[in-house]
């Protein structure tokens, strides 16, 4: 169990613990993690910060990694700015000149930079379990990626990389929007010279109007659900249902739904929760 802690003041400390207790409530334990120890500790990434200077360093001294003055609105504001595939604004040579040329007058305002990591126009390519052969286009469909950012903050791609090559992960399972975002990771274990993990990006949970649930959207958190007394049992068949490995709604205890769960069949389709479902879980 890592924690990901990286937004600074963002992060609240009774959020973190409470996302721990509210996992052991639906029956989820670990080996490893901040409250058990283990042997890749610290578990947690803003306690991280040594290992990823280290990498940073790595990067700066083979070249891989540049000094960016533009701010987002920088970035924005630039004319016939590049998308890629996921719509996100794709930072480009173009942009990377620009930085360039108004590095002087930034230093001289007291701006400090981010750092990005210098991609190039080759191809990662990788077999997803769920999505199967990938191809993305490192230029063009993500462009060179922040790596830490101008407050100083450490920025989640090179932070997972680190972590997840130090910890021995050999297996990640997430959703199937972070698909291209993957390829930046891809890109920096080849950089660095590290194998990477397998990957399966699994389809993505969505209401009835197909928007994906979200707390801005209404969607019930597990610390919700404890607090207006649902069983945990309760919410694990209704994920055993979601996942296909029931037919129907039915209370489950966690090691009934490992029992029956196979990755194969079960993991990458996506689902939606119905009110009907929401009904069941809250009677």
């Amino acid at each position: 169990m890592r924690v990901e802690d990286i937004d600074g003041p963002r992060t609240r400390e009774e959020a973190v613990f409470g996302n721990l207790a509210e996992l052991r409530w639906v029956g989820v334990d670990w080996d490893e993690g901040p409250d058990v120890g283990g042997p890749h500790a610290p578990y947690r990434q803003s306690e991280r910060s040594e290992q990823y200077e280290a990498v940073l360093q790595r990067l700066r001294a083979n070249g891989r990694v540049f000094e960016c003055y533009l701010s987002r609105k920088d970035l924005t504001e630039a004319a016939s700015a590049p998308h890629g595939p996921s719509g996100e604004r794709v930072y480009v040579d173009a942009d990377k000149r620009r930085s360039d040329a108004l590095a002087p007058a930034k230093l001289a305002a007291g701006i400090m930079p981010s750092w990005r990591f210098e991609v190039s126009h080759e191809t990662v390519e990788f077999n997803d379990a769920c999505q199967g052969l990938t191809r993305v286009n490192l230029a063009s469909d993500l462009g060179h990626f922040v790596v830490r950012r101008s407050d100083g903050l450490w920025a989640y791609q090179l932070a997972v990389t680190v972590d997840d090559a130090a910890m021995g992960i050999t297996e990640v399972v997430r959703g199937a929007d972070l698909l291209t975002s993957t390829s930046a990771q891809l890109a920096l274990y080849r950089a660095l010279e590290l194998t990477p993990p397998t990957y399966a990006h699994v389809g993505l949970v969505r209401d009835e109007a197909g928007e994906r649930l979200a707390k801005r959207n209404g969607a019930l958190t597990l610390h919700e659900l404890r607090a207006a007394g649902v069983r945990p049992e309760r919410v694990v068949g209704l994920i055993a249902n979601q996942l296909g490995v029931t037919s129907g709604l039915e209370e489950l205890a966690l090691p009934e739904l490992l029992a029956a769960f196979d990755p194969a069949r079960h993991a990458c389709a996506a689902a939606t929760l119905r009110s009907t479902d929401l009904s069941w879980l809250m009677a």
